[in-house]
């Protein structure tokens, strides 16, 4: 079986009736601008022609390859959605992102990723705080390749190049205060310790809600690690008179309280009030609703690719932060809203 005959760049020159320059310039996003017509008939030709790049060649011989790489701690849940906002926002830059998933904090392939990420020597990084250790991405740092951090807080200047974090902390802080406006008489934090500085983060706004709009309130903050979630409620509901109020870790840990508290006919949100974070579909979805905090994936997204690439080109904005907050916003439900 004889192998097809590779479409050249000469052919789809002469199909498009542009030099060959032109054709290079247009279809190896060189910097020189072309007409919107002239773009449009070269891809077409090429589309016909069944033209294909040879994309590896072009970045080495331009030192560019027009690739990010993206390491997330899993492809499921919020990581994936970024994901896919993040694709969408380094297509539109002009970029292809490839996704790698540190497969649940595992070492081996950690360094596994790090080493196809250097030989595929990607144009830049994006991180998220969890996915990796400080020395295996300062290694990749100091191969070149500018970095920058998805939730990732406090890291070393000579790590990262900037980070944008949600506001995980605001969103606690505001939780405590709504559920004391609520006239809860004891509000607790459900976390978890395994998630690290995501977790940190959520204590840090709860024990700052607390500290600013909790006076006369009694608090709590628990790991639900190997938590016995109908135990403790059942606990909470005799140690207290008065509503009580649940800042949770997620919306999937509002979930197991919520469906506890079914459970044991506690009256929600009579008696007990509940917030999640994140947003997810069990929120919007379950019965009452649990009252969340949505995350604002475009704006993540289209930050950190910014960010990205104005370090690739060498460029800062004036002023621009290294740190980057980004809002959540609460969404009301059943689980704080009386009817």
């Amino acid at each position: 079986m004889t192998k097809p005959k590779q479409v050249t760049i000469v052919e789809v020159a002469e199909a498009a009736g542009v030099s060959i320059a032109t054709v290079s310039n247009v279809l190896n996003r060189g910097g020189i601008r072309s007409s919107k017509e002239t773009i449009r008939k070269v891809e077409l030709a090429a589309e016909q022609l069944g033209y294909r790049r040879n994309t590896m060649a072009a970045g080495l011989s331009r030192n560019k390859t027009y690739e990010i790489g993206l390491i997330i701690p899993a492809m499921a849940g919020y990581y994936g959605q970024l994901a896919e906002h993040l694709q969408i926002e380094a297509h539109h830059a002009g970029y292809h992102l490839s996704v790698f998933s540190s497969g649940g904090f595992d070492p081996d392939i950690e360094r596994r990723h790090l080493e196809v990420l250097l030989q595929r020597r990607v144009d830049g990084l994006i991180c998220h705080g969890l996915a990796m250790g400080f020395e295996t991405t300062r290694s990749i740092v100091n191969s070149g390749t500018p970095l920058v951090l998805i939730n990732g807080w406090g890291w070393p200047e000579d790590i990262a190049t900037g980070a944008v974090n949600l506001g995980f902390a605001g969103a606690c802080l505001q939780s405590v205060k709504v559920l004391a406006d609520h006239g809860c008489e004891a509000i607790c934090y459900l976390g978890s310790k395994r998630s690290k500085v995501i977790d940190e983060q959520r204590l840090i706004g709860f024990n700052a809600g607390m500290a600013q709009f909790g006076g006369g309130v009694s608090q709590e903050i628990v790991d639900t690690m190997g938590l016995d979630i109908e135990a403790y409620l059942r606990d909470l509901m005799q140690q207290h008179a008065k509503p009580v109020g649940i800042v949770a870790f997620d919306d999937h840990v509002a979930l197991r309280v919520l469906s506890a508290a079914n459970k044991l006919h506690i009256d929600i949100p009579g008696r007990l009030k509940l917030i999640g974070i994140n947003n997810d579909y069990i929120a919007k979805e379950s019965y009452p609703g649990i009252s969340s905090w949505d995350i604002p994936y475009i704006d993540q997204a289209q930050m950190a690719i910014n960010k990205l690439m104005h370090k690739i080109a060498n460029k800062t904005e004036s002023g621009e932060d290294r740190e980057i907050e980004v809002p959540l916003t609460f969404i009301e439900r059943g689980t704080t809203k009386l009817q």
